[in-house]
């Protein structure tokens, strides 16, 4: 174990330490000091200032991975020319759906277009246009944007890893633009900004992943939603997730990726045919369509002559950019190790288009469902997730459908396993990126990731500090986006050097061809 693990392990360990003691300081005792108003203020200034730069950014990584799909560097394949994928393309799509965004989608997929309905970026609210506007962007901010920062992250560590042998780390992929400087302190930075941002992130979706699994049985069954019952989730939920662990990539992931998958669908089928089936599949028609033809505009959206709408697109869009660059190197880390032998082409397409699409559905669902409940049918779903909070949202939707009952114990359990796969997967991640890039860390350092994962989200939701330290891994974002701009330009240059060796062999196979047909 000790000679695997690197000095970011350490730095990360402690760094993550200090900010959980920090966190669980109490606020008088530090008024203007304590982590959450800090935080605060920090994150208030880069949204505020660099805004534009977020977005601008999240747009570029977009039309970078489209252009890839088209380039002549589509045909690259990520790991040596005689290795095939690992895994099928159902498990493949599962392991993506399941790190990426799970506990998100079932979380927001009823809430977010709800919100948007109510408190739309622009024009009159409780309206068609209204409704209209609040699902393509949901689309936006759960669609191509984010899973095309995950594709740049991931396509690189997976290209530098399996064709370049590169140790794994995401310090690693810049190494073609600063030499070996990247093994000296400028990669131990990086790559400790990478497990800070990874082990927050993560914890803090632990937390709500928590609250609505309670919430869940406090709508459904009656619980009281406290603090201990929270609690006693994570603790079961931790002995799960680190059991997944200790098996490995290919029997726990693996497994429970598609158990997420199945119960997903399973619970979108049933929403859907027990729900307003015409007006879902209609609603998600015009949605869909309305996506893609304002997609340019709601890339670049910053309203500079309306404050209230420019507050809307802050507190929404550029939130849920930073979030997404904050989550890119775990996701990043996690699908580059799903995706050895896969083409470019494949890899991006793959992790584009497929998750973008069954968000969109995911979200027109759920989404929809709850607009029209409250539209046509005035059921005020609204009212309980103001009185209760956004984890009610998802029962609340359910609770006006057939079969109910049934319908939220799916529910529950598909945030469970949910909630599993995603810890699994970032203990899996953090233990790679805390001993060299190692594909197969260690149980001891992954049980070590696992119990401060918990224990982070555990001691934060005791505290009630999730929001300071989930606004403290987006500050993380802004480095870390500056170090994606870096790892294109990286990425482009290997590319290009790869390109003229493939011509080059292309070319002396050729002519020894036409020499051995001469002869």
């Amino acid at each position: 174990m000790k000679k695997s693990i690197t000095k970011v392990f350490y730095i990360s360990v402690i760094t993550v330490a200090l900010f959980i003691i920090w966190g669980i300081i109490p606020a008088e005792t530090l008024p203007k000091g304590n982590l959450n108003h800090v935080t605060t203020i920090i994150q208030a200034f880069i949204v505020d200032r660099f805004g534009w730069f977020y977005l601008i950014s999240a747009t570029a990584f977009l039309l970078f991975s489209i252009y890839l799909i088209f380039s002549k560097y589509g045909n690259i394949k990520l790991g040596k020319p005689e290795d095939k994928p690992e895994f099928s393309y159902v498990t493949w799509f599962a392991m993506l759906f399941s790190a990426g965004m799970g506990i998100g989608l079932v979380f927001w997929g009823a809430a977010e277009p709800l919100s948007h309905f109510y408190n739309p970026p622009y024009g009159e609210a409780e309206t068609a246009e209204a409704a209209k506007t609040a699902m393509k962007y949901s689309f936006l901010h759960w669609g191509l944007h984010p899973w095309a920062i995950y594709a740049t992250v991931g396509l690189a560590l997976a290209y530098f890893k399996f064709r370049k042998q590169a140790s794994g780390v995401v310090s690693s992929i810049l190494q073609p633009l600063f030499g070996n400087k990247v093994k000296g302190p400028i990669g131990t930075t990086i790559d400790t900004i990478v497990v800070f941002a990874t082990v927050f992130g993560v914890a803090t979706s632990l937390g709500f992943g928590a609250i609505q699994i309670s919430g869940g049985f406090s709508y459904v069954f009656g619980f009281d939603q406290t603090i201990l019952l929270q609690l006693i989730i994570i603790a079961i939920v931790t002995v799960l997730f680190m059991t997944s662990a200790m098996t490995g990539l290919s029997k726990g992931i693996k497994y429970l990726s598609n158990i997420n998958l199945i119960t997903a669908i399973l619970l979108l089928v049933f929403v859907l045919v027990l729900g307003p089936t015409e007006f879902i599949l209609n609603f998600f028609t015009t949605s869909f369509g309305n996506y893609v033809q304002d997609l340019p505009s709601m890339s670049l959206r910053m309203s500079p002559f309306n404050e209230e709408n420019m507050e809307w697109t802050n507190n929404w869009t550029i939130f849920y950019w930073a979030w997404w660059i904050a989550w890119a190197p775990f996701v990043g880390t996690f699908i580059a190790r799903v995706s050895r032998g896969r083409t470019v082409k494949e890899f991006v397409i793959g992790v584009l288009l497929v998750p973008t699409i069954i968000g969109a559905i995911w979200f027109t669902v759920f989404g929809g469902t709850a607009i029209q409940l409250d539209f046509y049918q005035g059921t005020n779903i609204i009212e309980q997730i103001n009185t209760y909070g956004e984890e009610v949202a998802l029962f609340a939707v359910l609770d006006h459908l057939p079969l109910s009952t049934l319908i939220s114990i799916i529910g529950i359990v598909l945030i469970s396993t949910f909630f599993i796969t995603s810890a699994d997967s970032a203990t899996l991640v953090l233990g790679m990126q805390t001993t060299g890039g190692n594909l197969d860390p260690s149980n001891k350092v992954k049980f070590v990731w696992g119990i401060i994962q918990s224990a982070t989200a555990a001691v934060l939701l005791w505290q009630g500090g999730l929001d300071a330290l989930q606004t403290a891994s987006i500050i993380a974002a802004f480095p870390f986006s500056i170090i994606m701009i870096l790892i294109v330009i990286s990425l482009v240059k290997s590319f290009r050097e790869d390109a003229k060796n493939i011509e080059s062999f292309r070319r002396k196979k050729f002519i020894k061809e036409i020499k051995n047909n001469i002869k």
